[in-house]
């Protein structure tokens, strides 16, 4: 079992990561589901982007997550990255960056950006940008009311261990879906933060 370590995260990041924003994506929503695909053909999504923020506290490394509001009409209670969509004019960078800190309070002074993972394509028409950082201790945040009801934290290396990791399986208009999923504690991570997970580990194990 690799343990990873801030020194580890930093010397891996710019060989294993993405130095600049992907232009198109590489997974999505459906990489598991090709007889149940939901992504029509064609589709022309829109661009956005999302925070990875691993909090480092010593060499002690954890993700930080939130919990959509259970009041959403859309993805109500699911846990994310913080994100959203990009502003016209906007890189995923910035993005990233103001969603996380309108979202949770955490503000980028606290934030390095480490490099990108792959462009990621969601049922809901985004193609979504990953931007992996480190998160130095320190910070306090401040959950946006009705838009998120926590955060919260997840150690790395659970995360970044592949029997941490498990599929499941949903009904859709009679077909079976797959997705991965990460159990931590009573919390349900999985689709496309799951996803975003598996490719981030994916990466740092990858052969030199």
């Amino acid at each position: 079992m690799t343990v990873f370590t801030e020194g580890a995260l930093r010397a891996l990041a710019p060989s294993r990561l993405l130095q600049a924003a992907p232009a198109t994506w590489n997974h999505s929503d459906d990489d598991m589901n090709v007889k149940a695909r939901m992504i029509p053909e064609g589709v022309k999504p829109k661009p956005a982007a999302v925070l990875v923020p691993i909090v480092h506290r010593g060499d002690a490394l954890s993700m930080l997550l939130t919990q959509r509001h259970a009041g959403l009409s859309k993805h109500a209670g699911q846990i994310a990255f913080p994100g959203g969509r990009c502003d016209d004019g906007e890189t995923a960078l910035q993005a990233a960056l103001r969603e996380a800190e309108e979202e949770t309070g955490l503000l980028p002074g606290f934030v390095e950006p480490l490099g990108y993972l792959d462009g990621y394509l969601t049922v809901t028409g985004y193609v979504v940008t990953p931007v992996v950082a480190l998160v130095r201790d320190g910070f306090a945040l401040t959950p946006r009311a009705g838009e998120v009801d926590d955060v919260f934290e997840v150690p790395f290396d659970f995360l970044m261990q592949a029997a941490n990791r498990e599929t499941h399986a949903r009904e859709w208009q009679g077909l079976t879906r797959h997705y991965y999923a990460y159990p931590y504690h009573g919390r349900y991570i999985w689709g496309a933060t799951a996803g975003m997970i598996k490719n981030l580990d994916d990466r740092l194990h990858a052969a030199p």
